[in-house]
């Protein structure tokens, strides 16, 4: 018995020895409840009045489900991926054809998207952002009617108070629309909002850029998937670890 207690303290005592385990965690910006989904026209809307696409622009979810910025980022990281929910545009086949046909003519070629990680500069009223990194863009006309997830081949670092934003330099039916004003919302990067807008997609690392333009009612179907830095579990060697 006492050769049993022995060995019972020893095993405890070298198992107090090995170190415990700093695990990054994986953490998705910009969903806090309801579901990514592809966006469709609602009923009662006819094609003229379905506004649920996106041109030429750089975007940030300023209210899902009630929740300011979900893309923001808590925690010091990387993106790693983002996901982002594509309308179908139309149910019958040559209208689709024919509306990805006029949306290429008009906003500069074929649907494409990235994210765009953003810092605030100034007072929160300013709506004031500055580009501070950048994903490729992605061509996404293949996958439109589905929810799509883009991994990045170059991960993005980003650090608390960022947030991840969405950006298309041609056009994306990115838009879920005729939502409750008070939970869902979103801003672009444009200072003006009326006519036919001009291309402002913040493209460019370290652009600052106003966020005049608020969309009530409006959700941006999109995310980003981030894998946070490990925390150091003995903060005397954190000068050691690179």
């Amino acid at each position: 018995m006492k050769r049993k207690l022995i060995t019972a303290a020893v095993a405890f005592a070298c198992a107090a020895l090995v170190p415990a385990a700093a695990l990054a965690g994986v953490i998705e910006l910009g969903v806090p409840s309801t579901p990514l989904v592809a966006p469709t026209c609602p009923k009662g809307i006819s094609p003229t009045n379905c506004t649920i696409i996106l041109t030429r622009v750089t975007a940030v979810e300023t209210l899902r489900d009630g929740v300011a910025y979900p893309t923001t980022v808590k925690q010091a990281g990387r993106i790693v991926a983002f996901t982002v929910g594509l309308s179908r545009l139309s149910t019958d086949r040559t209208t689709a054809h024919n509306d990805i046909h006029l949306l290429d003519s008009a906003f500069g070629g074929t649907t494409r998207l990235g994210i765009t990680i953003l810092q605030r500069v100034g007072k929160a009223n300013q709506w004031r952002w500055k580009t501070v990194a950048q994903s490729p863009v992605f061509k996404v006309q293949p996958y439109l009617g589905q929810v799509v997830q883009f991994p990045l081949t170059t991960t993005l670092p980003v650090l608390p108070g960022e947030v991840v934003a969405l950006t298309t330099p041609t056009w994306a039916p990115v838009l879920s629309i005729d939502l409750t004003p008070s939970k869902f919302a979103y801003r672009q990067s444009r200072t003006n909002c009326a006519g036919t807008p001009n291309p402002n997609a913040a493209q460019t690392v370290g652009q600052t850029t106003v966020y005049k333009c608020d969309y009530p009612g409006t959700r941006l179907e999109y995310s980003a998937t981030e894998i946070s830095n490990p925390v150091a579990a003995n903060p005397i060697h954190a000068r050691d670890v690179g």
